[in-house]
């Protein structure tokens, strides 16, 4: 679970990036199927862009931290330490955020089914239609205009206009997105986007409808006289007042310039730089007889199937160091006591090497711990990257504790 709230986090990192960067530059752009496109295809590749391994790092290994506690006889006893579990309570939130947004989905859309289900259905100009009461607002969901008798008789730009968001396919691009809102649900900016990508699909149904030879001024008073008594529908695309204003401009806004387009041109280093900081690097000399070569590194947490030890998980490691490790009589002495990391390397061969104290507490405490998994003449099954035997950094956490 700690892998995919990562790939979550980084992933929301690049949506909001890229969000941020259609609200500042191509917003107000005229570019309504490009920018609906774009908005799309863009959110579909910071989705993408966790899974690329570009560089790895180094993190703690699975296992918790050991706790040696001193007692009687200068004997210890060992205990994993206890830690508040705030992985499990960002999971807990994180699944309650989805639920929340899956149960507002389906409310929605069993409330547009049961509207289906009272209204009546005719076929007009080869569309589905659901005919409401009057003073219901129109919408469509999915290839199924909904509007209201009135509207249908006396209003034909409205009718024109739904068949629009079903000729362009609105509805494939809200369920994406709506996927996109379950699981990024607590990125502010991709409800912004939603919001946005909404419009898009006004301005562009409000553009074809003009195309199509309809008056673009009695079109706006005819906004103007709609926009009130709204409804709205999360899985719907609608005859929508909202930002009325904006789509008023837009209809009378000049075309951008083609070349603006190529603004989006300017994520392509961004995004890159954001991948790779989030993949930083540690790689580890390896000197030949022949030539000095650069050996990769895989973490245990990320390596596709990690080492094992004396034919079982990495707990069988850690209970080997729990029956060899002696705490020092000068440690007590010097009450020495406290946390300490220490990393080492599961080699090809499956020969530990490369032994660090990245934090220690006390020399002899130190060199205790470094003389014990020195002396572990037992070999690791090695781990396997892409079907071959790599190197595998692990580091362990072990707390010195005097009682």
């Amino acid at each position: 679970m700690t892998a995919f709230l990562l790939y979550i986090a980084r992933s929301g990192l690049y949506l909001a990036v890229f969000y941020a960067f259609y609200l500042l530059v191509m917003r107000h752009t005229t570019f309504f199927r490009f920018n609906r496109i774009a908005l799309l295809a863009g959110s579909v590749l910071c989705a993408v862009l966790p899974l690329l391994k570009v560089r790895t790092v180094s993190v703690l290994a699975e296992a918790g931290p050991l706790t040696m506690t001193a007692v009687e006889e200068g004997t210890i006893s060992t205990s994993p330490e206890a830690s508040f579990p705030w992985t499990l309570l960002i999971c807990c939130i994180y699944n309650a955020g989805i639920a929340a947004v899956l149960v507002t989905t389906l409310l929605s859309a069993m409330k547009i089914i049961q509207m289906e289900k009272t209204g009546q259905k005719i076929y007009k100009d080869g569309f589905r239609t659901v005919i409401l009461k009057d003073g219901q607002p129109s919408f469509t969901f999915g290839k199924t205009i909904f509007i209201g008798g009135k509207d249908l008789n006396e209003n034909p730009a409205i009718f024109s206009h739904e068949t629009m968001h079903v000729k362009s396919r609105h509805y494939l691009d809200l369920f994406l997105f709506r996927a996109i809102q379950i699981f990024w649900w607590w990125n502010p900016l991709v409800w912004i986007a939603r919001t946005e990508l909404g419009l898009l699909h006004e301005y562009e149904a409000d553009e074809k409808v003009i195309q199509k030879g309809i008056d673009a001024t009695q079109y706006q008073l005819l906004l103007v006289r709609k926009a009130v008594g709204e409804q709205r529908f999360s899985l719907a695309s609608g005859f929508q007042h909202a930002q009325l204003k904006n789509r008023i401009t837009m209809m009378i806004k000049s075309s951008s310039k083609s070349w603006m387009r190529l603004a989006y041109l300017a994520l392509i280093p961004l995004l890159a730089a954001l991948v790779y900081a989030c993949n930083p690097s540690k790689n580890a000399k390896v000197e030949t007889s022949e030539e000095t070569v650069v050996a990769e590194t895989i973490p245990f947490q990320e390596v596709e199937v990690k080492p094992t030890f004396n034919d079982g998980d990495d707990s069988q490691f850690i209970s080997w160091i729990h029956k060899n490790i002696e705490y020092p009589e000068s440690a007590i002495a010097a009450e020495a006591q406290g946390r300490m990391l220490v990393q080492f390397s599961i080699m090809p061969d499956g020969s530990m090497d490369e032994f660090e104290v990245v934090r220690g507490i006390n020399p002899d405490l130190d060199a205790e711990v470094l003389r014990v998994m020195k002396s572990c003449d037992l070999k690791w099954t090695p781990g396997m990257q892409n079907g071959k035997p790599i190197k595998v950094s692990y580091t362990l956490p072990i707390v010195f504790r005097l009682q």
